[in-house]
């Protein structure tokens, strides 16, 4: 039996992602590529030419004399952490398939845990607004989740509290094999819920197949076809072909989560977007540092505040 090429790539060593990123001054140089790779033109006059000042780590425009922060405008805006640091958590945060709580992050670090879940939290943010507005096109494989349980003692089934309900869509090849994931919170599973959840995540000419639930009639006129499978008639739904993909992704997040997380429905959005960010960059573990870090200089500073009410929002 072949391996399978996404489980047993190579990735990047630590060994060698500490040549890459190990000082500070490596980390800097790729930040100041990414955020100007035509070389910097100055935020308020736009010229080239700049010096460094080396004692207070600001880039100065030799023109107006405006100064600036390598950093500013970019998550990691008004860090006191040094970059290296952030880049360890980038390599901690993308290397690892099941994921890495604060607790960890913050062990592996040195730095205290509600730090760790501050440059969590702002990274995910990045994964989040960067597959925001991505659409699935093609076969796409749709279902009902929720994060969390049965809390003791309580309701169980659907309507249960501590449940955050979720839709995973699959986007696969035409014969079964998954090509990217989209999952995404909603309020309840209604009609009106899942017309405006395709009209955010789905292509018109997406061909969407999902299970009999009545919410599902709310992609009608949204995508091209749909295919309502009646699962009672045809036998346990995690057997049928026809929602092979899907029903492996979510079982693969449930396993993650289990496995790493205590809770996570206060902070359900950038949870899932940190397993679909991994999932729809697989076939390149190594990429995907650079390609993180190359979004968190283009993301918008997020303030511990507004984390806090991204959190209580979810």
């Amino acid at each position: 039996m072949a391996r399978n090429k996404v489980q047993f790539q190579k990735g990047l060593s630590e060994a060698d992602f500490l040549t890459l990123y190990g000082r500070e001054d490596a980390c800097r140089a790729a930040v100041f590529g990414w955020r100007w790779p035509d070389g910097f033109d100055c935020p308020a006059c736009g010229e080239r030419g700049h010096c460094v000042l080396d004692r207070r780590a600001l880039i100065q425009c030799n023109t107006c004399r405006t100064q600036t922060s390598l950093t500013a405008g970019t998550i990691f805006a008004n860090t006191k952490l040094p970059l290296t640091t952030w880049f360890r958590a980038i390599y901690l945060l993308t290397q690892s398939k099941q994921g890495i709580s604060s607790v960890e992050l913050a062990r592996r670090l040195g730095v205290r845990q509600t730090t760790a879940w501050t440059m969590k939290s702002k990274l995910t943010q990045v994964m989040f607004e960067r597959d925001a507005r991505k659409l699935l096109d093609g076969r796409v494989e749709m279902d009902d989740a929720y994060l969390g349980g049965r809390r003791s003692g309580g309701k169980s089934g659907r309507g249960a509290p501590g449940k955050t309900p979720f839709v995973a869509s699959v986007e696969t090849t035409d014969d079964g094999k998954p090509k990217r994931v989209q999952l995404r919170r909603v309020k309840r599973f209604t009609k009106k819920a899942i017309k405006a959840l395709a009209g955010r995540t789905l292509k018109s000419s997406a061909r969407v197949v999902t299970d009999g639930l009545g919410c599902f009639h709310g992609l009608k006129g949204s995508v091209v076809s749909h295919d309502r499978l009646i699962v009672a008639q045809l036998g346990h739904a995690e057997k049928l072909p026809q929602f092979k993909c899907v029903n492996t992704v979510l079982g693969n997040i449930k396993s993650a989560i289990t496995g790493t997380y205590r809770a996570v429905r206060k902070h359900a959005d950038r949870t899932l977007a940190e397993f679909e960010w991994r999932f729809n960059r697989r076939y390149d573990l190594a990429a995907m540092i650079p390609r993180l870090a190359w979004a968190a200089t283009r993301t918008p500073p997020m303030p511990y505040r507004l984390l806090k009410q991204a959190e209580s929002s979810g």
